[in-house]
């Protein structure tokens, strides 16, 4: 059974940092895709980073380039986003899917087709 399981979110204060966790079951993750999505409160998701299939390439969405890092850890079947220099609109809720390809996680789009964790809450506050 595919399954994607975030972790590592929290509360914390602007200017810190939290590394999420995308554990992946059922699959390799060496072989998929992997995105990040982020929903604010009252608005929808959006695109904030991805690793293409074998991590041969990574994207970030303006608002997060060069705070955050995608990374894969292949022996732990996981992907991580580290993410620094956190900001409160980086509050919200955020997920780790299974794309058809990163280009669809990076347009703008609130859904993309494939297995979807959870999801773990980011509090960025003061």
């Amino acid at each position: 059974q595919v399954q994607l399981v975030e972790s590592g979110g929290g509360l914390v204060q602007p200017g810190g940092s939290l590394r999420l966790s995308c554990a992946a079951s059922g699959f390799t993750v060496d072989y998929y895709a992997i995105g990040w999505f982020h929903q604010a409160p009252g608005k929808e998701r959006e695109g904030v980073s991805c690793i293409s299939t074998s991590g041969g390439s990574t994207y970030y969405a303006d608002s997060v380039k060069g705070r955050f890092t995608i990374s894969r850890d292949l022996a732990k079947n996981t992907v991580y986003l580290q993410m620094n220099s956190l900001k409160p609109e980086d509050t919200g809720v955020y997920y780790c899917v299974t794309p058809p390809a990163c280009n669809a996680v990076m347009e703008t789009t609130p859904w993309v087709p494939g297995n979807w964790g959870p999801g773990t809450q980011v509090t960025v506050s003061s």
